[in-house]
């Protein structure tokens, strides 16, 4: 499976699911299952790599403004919700997070920002395919700390400076 394939997946997926977050990780679990065991894999592993490339500070404080705070485990759902949301809004906050301001049409905090399912997605279409847990997909791990500088994601004066457009549309 090429990048290309991986996000016409998660596109397709997303369009089936009307944008609902654990809707679209029934309906990627549902596409992979059509796959062979290895093409899953290979997805996961496309996927885990999206995930620990968005391991930065400055997505995390842009998960920070647009939920109005970001534990350790809000910031590991949001980045994958985040890979949801298809390879242009994927990339052009990895890039430039305050850019989702511009990216994101609606956000819901509600709804939005929660992708815990879709993380778990591959896995449970590789154990119903094969019965088996997912093996270790020989990607590097996660660094042990996000990269970028660090900065106080509890300080709304930091965040409004730090992250404009965010802030003025979502929290202003």
């Amino acid at each position: 499976m090429d990048e290309t394939e991986f996000w016409e997946l998660i596109d397709s997926a997303r369009e089936t699911a009307e944008g609902d977050p654990e809707d679209q990780a029934d309906a990627l679990v549902e596409k992979l299952m059509q796959l062979d065991p290895d093409a899953v894999l290979d997805f996961a592993r496309h996927f885990e790599a999206r995930y620990n490339r968005a391991y930065l500070w400055d997505l995390w404080g842009a998960a920070a403004v647009l939920l109005d705070g970001a534990s350790d485990d809000v910031f590991d759902y949001f980045r994958c919700w985040l890979i949801g949301q298809g390879r242009e809004v994927f990339e052009g906050a990895v890039h430039e997070p305050d850019t989702l301001a511009d990216l994101l049409d609606d956000f819901d905090p509600d709804v939005d920002g929660d992708g815990e399912d879709l993380g778990y997605a591959a896995d449970e279409a590789y154990e119903q395919l094969t019965g088996a847990e997912t093996p270790d997909l020989g990607l590097p791990p996660q660094p042990s700390e996000p990269l970028g500088t660090p900065f106080d994601m509890e300080s709304e004066d930091v965040l409004a400076e730090r992250f404009p457009r965010l802030w003025e549309r979502f929290r202003a």
